[in-house]
């Protein structure tokens, strides 16, 4: 029996000028990538993020292909990183012949466990991938220096992180890339997209070259070159005009974004305390159980049946409630392409329990107590 109207896992949505910019796009000279609007919105990522230089793509997946070139990943190298993340983390590395190497999540933050990296570390490794899961940030002051320590690059996977931080440095401009997502179901969003920052100087400029498709195009027009040519590999990474222009407007409305949805996670917190605290299931335990930026809210139940029969329960009731990844590591392609760095008894555990419930930018306070009551309604 419902409680209400349904409430969807997530929806994408419109806060201010999205359209009214999409229509400038279309009457200006050009629709195609590296316009006004591009540029409008790199521009805000280097003044609201503190990176010195930033890329828009068309997906988060494409920034971390140009991590990978970028970090010269070539067949057999090794690039560590959690096994709990997206496909597109290995993927990138992958596409280069790379060899992911699948070390465990801490139960706290279920970010990468920076305690577990170094013994990972071969001659072989060119990378470490610090995925900041829920937009909660990882250790990257022992990131780093374990990074410096052994001369490999370290690349921040913030795609769920836009404006979060971590010892006031934004996320994403700490490690020598980073790279951000629009997808739709992120706080702010494009449709598709995303965004490579460049924190290290000595890779600005052969971003800009694989960013244009391997060409100095961009050189070329700064007049440093009278004609531009192909000089490095690269691609089609830039999103169009119309997709920067729906972008920039979520942009300028970033921080009410995610304060509205720190909001919601505040709420989630009070009203599932109680249930908490008698044993039903766990919170979210990292940073303080403080969100960054709101970007998913979660349960940790006792099992992967219970977790199963609540999500039925919810969706008898018109509430979306989902799980999240499947352990790289154990995938088909994660034996094939990649190695796991011990057991992962943590990884394993939060991917058979971990439960996301519904959190989106137009949520209101009134659906997070409907969810809350209908999980009330399963275990009491």
């Amino acid at each position: 029996m419902s409680l209400g109207k349904k409430i969807p896992f997530g929806k994408p949505f419109i806060v201010g000028k999205e359209l009214f910019y999409i229509a400038q796009a279309v009457m200006g000279s050009s629709i195609a990538g590296d316009g006004m609007f591009t540029r409008k919105c790199q521009q805000w990522l280097e003044s609201s993020l503190g990176t010195p230089k930033a890329l828009l793509t068309h997906s988060c997946t494409a920034a971390l292909e140009m991590a990978a070139i970028l970090a010269d990943i070539g067949p057999g190298d090794e690039v560590i990183m959690p096994s709990f993340t997206f496909v597109s983390t290995a993927n990138a590395f992958v596409l280069r012949g790379g060899v992911p190497v699948f070390v465990d999540i801490r139960p706290d933050t279920l970010n990468i466990d920076e305690r577990q990296v170094e013994a990972a570390i071969t001659l072989r490794t060119r990378a470490i991938v610090a995925v900041h899961y829920a937009g909660q940030p990882c250790a990257m002051e022992a990131l780093k220096a374990i990074a410096k320590r052994h001369g490999v690059l370290l690349i921040e996977d913030a795609a769920q992180a836009i404006l979060a931080q971590s010892e006031g440095q934004s996320l994403g401009a700490i490690g020598d890339l980073g790279c951000l997502s629009f997808h739709e179901t992120k706080n702010i969003i494009s449709g598709e997209g995303g965004a490579l920052l460049i924190n290290n100087p000595a890779l600005q400029e052969r971003a800009d070259v694989i960013w244009q498709k391997g060409t100095n195009r961009k050189a070329f027009f700064r007049g440093e070159v009278d004609k531009y040519t192909w000089v490095d590999i690269g691609s089609s990474f830039l999103p169009s005009e119309l997709t920067a222009a729906f972008l920039y407007a979520q942009l300028e409305q970033a921080k009410r974004i995610n304060a509205h949805r720190k909001a919601l996670y505040a709420k989630y917190m009070t009203l599932l305390e109680p249930l908490s605290e008698s044993g039903c299931f766990l919170l979210p335990q990292g940073c303080g159980h403080v969100p960054e930026n709101g970007h998913i809210f979660y349960l940790r139940c006792r099992g992967n049946d219970e977790r199963a029969a609540l999500i039925g329960h919810l969706k008898r009731l018109d509430i979306s409630a989902v799980f999240h990844y499947v352990p790289l590591h154990d995938s088909p392609a994660g034996l094939r392409f990649g190695r796991a760095h011990g057991d992962l008894p943590v990884t394993r555990a939060v991917s058979e329990t971990l439960l996301r419930l519904p959190l989106y930018s137009e949520m209101t306070m009134d659906q997070v107590r409907q969810v809350c009551q209908g999980i009330k309604s399963f275990y009491c």
